[in-house]
C-alpha cells in the first residue's frame, strides 16, 4: 500500500494545500510507462463516460452536445487542477433533478448563471478550506438524498423506456407519474424491445463479461439495429437534429442583481452535491489505492472547472465515483489519465459525432436506469434501516424529501436533524465528559509513543499492537478512525487490538468507518479483537450485522481476554 500522499504537516506553507496533485505527480517523475498506463486507462473511461455524458445531459433536460462538452472542459480541468490523482470529473446523476428543475423554471440561461455562481462558491469554500467539513455529513444523509435522487432518475427515464408520447414531462414526481398514466396508450412496442434488450445486454455484459465496456456496446448495438432495419424510435438525430461537431466560444452570461437571487438556491445546491460527491469520490479513490488527497485543492478545481464549464456553455461537473473507480482499475497512475480522459471525448465530437445522430434515445433511458440502480445503494440502505430510530428517521426523512420535495429542503432537513439527534444521545451519557470527543491512545504507563504515531506496549508479544479511543465516534469524528489506521502503514501488527471502554456511544456514521477500518485491517490480513465495549455500541455493532466473514471480528471483556485470544492463534 503506497502512502506517499500523507496530508500535510501542520507548519506547511498554507499554499501546499492548493498545489494540484498534477504537478506533485511531475516532481516526482512522470515516465512514457506511465503514460503509456494513464493513456489505456484514460481511453477506458471515455468510452465508458462517452455515452453516459449524453445520456445524463438528455435527463437533465439539455441537449446531449452539453453533456460531451462538460465532460471535455470540465473533465480535463478536474483531473488537471485537482486534488486527487484519480479524480475523474463530469456530469453526474447528482445533478440530473436540481439541473431538469433550473432549466423547467429559469430555462438554459438560468442553469448558465447557477453553475457560474455555484463554481464561485466552490472557489470560496475551497481557499477557506472548508473541504475538512465533509466529515459533518452523516452517512444517513447522503444515503438518503442519493437514493432518492436514483428514484427521480429511474422515474424520469420511463417515458423515454416505454417510448410514451408527452407534450411536456412535469417536474414533480408525483405529476410526473401521473401524466405517464395518462399517456399509457401511446407506448410504443419498438422503444420497449429496443429499451429492455438494450438493458438486458448490459446486464448480462456486466455479469459475464465485466472488463468490456457495456454502456457503450449496448449503445452501439441499438443504434445499428435502429439503422439497418429503419425502427421507428425516436432518436439523437429526430430530437436534437445530431450533435456539433465543435466547441463552442466562451461567452458571459447575462448577469443581474434581481436574476442571481432567484437562482442563489439552486447554485448553493448545485455547489452543495458537487462539493460532497467531489469529495465523497476522492475518499473513495483513497481506499481503494491507499492514497491521500487534498481536499480544499480539490473544491477549488472544481469550482475552476464549473466556472470553465459554464462560461462554454457547458453543465455542471463534479467527480464522479464509478468513473474514478474505472480509471483505478484500469491502471491510472497519475491526473493524466482524467485528462487524457477528456481529450478523447474531444476526439469523438471533432471527428465521429454524426454518428451519434443513429443512438435511440430508448437505449440511453436504459443506460440511466443502470445508473440509477447503481446510485440507489441498495444494500447500504438495507444496513442503515438496521441502525439506531435516530438514524433511520434522518434517513428515511431525507429520502422522502428528495423524492417528494426539494433537494435542498432535504439536505438542510437532514443535517439539522442528525445534530439535533447527537446533542439528544449526548445528553442522555452519564460521564461527565463524554460530549468531549477526545481520541487518544490507552493512557496507563505501560503505553508509550512511537516515532510514527502509534502507542505500544512494550511488554506485548510480537505482532501485536494495542490502540484504545476515547469519546463518542459519530459522524463528526468517524474519519479520525481511518487517521489511526494510517499511522500503521508499512508495519502491519498480526493482531489489532481495539480498545473501545470509553467509546460511549456510536452513531451510523461511526458504524460505516469502523467498518471500512475492519475491512482495510482485512486486507493487511491484520486480525481485530474489540475489547470493552459499552452496551450502546455492542447493540448498534450487532443490529448492523458488522464483523461479518468478510472482516471478522473479535469481542473480549479486558485486555487480558484480548491477549488470551491472540495467544490462542500463535502469539502466546
Amino acid at each position: 500500500m503506497n502512502m506517499q500522499d500523507t496530508a500535510m504537516p501542520a507548519e506547511a506553507p498554507a499554499w501546499r494545500l492548493f498545489v494540484p496533485k498534477s504537478i506533485t505527480v511531475l516532481r516526482e517523475g512522470y515516465g512514457a510507462r506511465g503514460f503509456r498506463d494513464d493513456a489505456v486507462a484514460g481511453l477506458t473511461v471515455a468510452i465508458v463516460a462517452l455515452p453516459l455524458a449524453m445520456a445524463l445531459a438528455i435527463a437533465s433536460g439539455a441537449t446531449p452536445d452539453k453533456g460531451l462538452l462538460t465532460a471535455v472542459i470540465a473533465g480535463f480541468l478536474i483531473s488537471a487542477l485537482g486534488g486527487s490523482r484519480f479524480q475523474i470529473g463530469g456530469p453526474t446523476g447528482a445533478f440530473v433533478v436540481v439541473v431538469f428543475n433550473i432549466i423547467h423554471v429559469h430555462g438554459y440561461d438560468g442553469l448558465i448563471l447557477a453553475t457560474l455562481m455555484a463554481g464561485l462558491m466552490l472557489l470560496v469554500a475551497g481557499w477557506a478550506r472548508f473541504g475538512d467539513w465533509i466529515k459533518y455529513i452523516p452517512d444517513p444523509v447522503v444515503t438518503g438524498f442519493t437514493s432518492g435522487i436514483a428514484v427521480i432518475i429511474f422515474s424520469s427515464q420511463i417515458g423515454e423506456l416505454l417510448g410514451l408520447s408527452l407534450a411536456t414531462t412535469p417536474a414533480d414526481f408525483l405529476a410526473k407519474w401521473a401524466a405517464f398514466w395518462h399517456a399509457r396508450g401511446t407506448f410504443s412496442p419498438w422503444a420497449v424491445g429496443l429499451g429492455f434488450s438494450s438493458l438486458a445486454l448490459i446486464i448480462l455484459l456486466r455479469r459475464f463479461a465485466p472488463r468490456l465496456p457495456a454502456f457503450l456496446i449496448a449503445v452501439i448495438c441499438a443504434s445499428l439495429v435502429v439503422y439497418l432495419f429503419h425502427l421507428p424510435v425516436e432518436t439523437i438525430g429526430s430530437r436534437f437534429g445530431g450533435i456539433s461537431a465543435s466547441l463552442p466560444a466562451p461567452q458571459w452570461p447575462e448577469i443581474t442583481l434581481p436574476r442571481m437571487v432567484e437562482l442563489l438556491p439552486g447554485a448553493f445546491t448545485i455547489a452543495f452535491l458537487a462539493g460532497v460527491e467531489s469529495l465523497l469520490s476522492a475518499m473513495v479513490a483513497d481506499s481503494m489505492t491507499g492514497r491521500r488527497h487534498r481536499s480544499n485543492c480539490e473544491l477549488v478545481a472544481q469550482g475552476t472547472a464549473n466556472i470553465a464549464s459554464a462560461l462554454f456553455g457547458g453543465m455542471p461537473a463534479t467527480g464522479a465515483i464509478a468513473r474514478t473507480a474505472t480509471n483505478i482499475r484500469s491502471g491510472a497512475r497519475s491526473p493524466i489519465s482524467g485528462m487524457l480522459h477528456a481529450i478523447f471525448i474531444l476526439l469523438f465530437v471533432l471527428f465521429l459525432s454524426p454518428l451519434a445522430a443513429f443512438i435511440p434515445l430508448t437505449s440511453l433511458a436504459a443506460i440511466l436506469v443502470m445508473v440509477a440502480w447503481n446510485m440507489s445503494e441498495i444494500d447500504k440502505f438495507r444496513g442503515l434501516m438496521r441502525s439506531p430510530p435516530g438514524d433511520r428517521m434522518v434517513l428515511l426523512l431525507t429520502f422522502g424529501l428528495t423524492v417528494l420535495a426539494d433537494l435542498t429542503l432535504a439536505i438542510e432537513t437532514g443535517v439539522v436533524l442528525a445534530a439535533i439527534l447527537f446533542m439528544h444521545r449526548m445528553s442522555q451519557l452519564d460521564t461527565a465528559d463524554s460530549g468531549v470527543a477526545l481520541w487518544e491512545h490507552d493512557r496507563d504507563d505501560f503505553i508509550h509513543r512511537r516515532e510514527n504515531g502509534v502507542y505500544q506496549r512494550p511488554s506485548l508479544p510480537q505482532g501485536i499492537e494495542l490502540l484504545r479511543l476515547r469519546g463518542p465516534l459519530f459522524f463528526g469524528n468517524a474519519s479520525r478512525l481511518g487517521d489511526n489506521l494510517d499511522a500503521m502503514a508499512g508495519r502491519w501488527p498480526e493482531v489489532l487490538i481495539l480498545g473501545l471502554r470509553d467509546v460511549p456511544m456510536i452513531d451510523a456514521t461511526g458504524v460505516g468507518a469502523l467498518e471500512q477500518f475492519l475491512h482495510r485491517c482485512h486486507i493487511h490480513g491484520v486480525r481485530v479483537i474489540v475489547t470493552g465495549i459499552q452496551p450502546q455500541p455492542r447493540q448498534v455493532l450487532k443490529q448492523m450485522e458488522i464483523g461479518a466473514a468478510s472482516s471478522p471480528l473479535q469481542f473480549a471483556d479486558d485486555l487480558e481476554t484480548a491477549l488470551k485470544l491472540a495467544g490462542d492463534e500463535g502469539f502466546a
